[in-house]
């Protein structure tokens, strides 16, 4: 049995994950899905106190509460709070699972790793408005899709302004990337990151660090959330390929 916790994106809370969640629940594992500070269900909280500090002390405290052994998921911004949290807690995490997302810098913040996103251009009264559509490249089911608009919350905007902080500590754990190939993340991409001979992507073809595609967009637990439950539990398990396997 491991013990998933399920970090979400922008925009979203806990219950982006809930597909998910019951399928490794069912298949005996404990999944525990995330709501962020001042996101979902918590956001009646002043967006003003809310950045990406109080949302890796919200997942730190997670991995205090349940760790050692945690398989910590996140997806898109996620990754920025899961990570700074592994970065806190390496003794608390088994593995991180990064779910169509890359590998932030220390000193990087959401913005400064995505400005194409303009995220800020849109922004009004400190939270950054949920976009009126998620492309159909993506495959959300309608339904899903209805579920998205209904329960998805504006983001504070200082959770994607300011910059992360990063010792390097989480460098030694392992790592799975799950890409999504309709979004044009694929195992051959990451190969030619790594190709570059950029520091940051040295990461990408360590002993212990696994990747599987999805043939899907950027919302695998909205599109394909069976496939997704099923790769996270071959990755707890260190399943996967290598950068250079196959």
């Amino acid at each position: 049995m491991a013990t998933f916790l399920l970090v979400p994106g922008l925009f979203m809370g806990g219950w982006a994950w809930s597909a998910v969640a019951a399928e490794l629940t069912g298949r005996g594992h404990r999944a525990l899905p995330v709501t962020l500070p001042g996101m979902a269900e918590r956001a009646g909280e002043d967006p003003a106190g809310v950045g990406l500090t109080e949302h890796t002390g919200a997942v730190a405290a997670l991995l205090d509460a349940e760790g050692p052994g945690i398989v910590l998921v996140a997806h898109s911004y996620g990754i920025f709070p899961a990570l700074a949290a592994a970065d806190r807690r390496p003794g608390q995490v088994a593995r991180v699972v990064f779910v169509d997302t890359g590998f932030p810098e220390p000193g990087e913040s959401l913005m400064a790793q995505m400005p194409q996103l303009d995220l800020l251009d849109r922004a009004v009264d400190g939270v950054v408005p949920v976009p009126e559509e998620i492309p159909a490249l993506h495959a959300v089911p309608p339904a899903e899709l209805e579920r998205y608009h209904r329960l998805a919350t504006p983001q504070p905007v200082r959770t994607i302004t300011e910059p992360l902080e990063l010792t390097g500590a989480w460098l030694k754990l392992p790592t799975t990337g799950v890409l999504c190939l309709a979004n044009g993340l694929s195992v051959e991409f990451a190969r030619t990151l790594h190709g570059t001979g950029l520091p940051r992507f040295a990461k990408l073809a360590e002993p212990g660090v696994t990747f599987f595609e999805l043939a899907t967009g950027h919302y695998p637990m909205l599109s394909a959330p069976m496939e997704l439950a099923d790769v996270l539990m071959r990755a707890a398990s260190g399943g996967g390929v290598g950068l250079y396997e196959g």
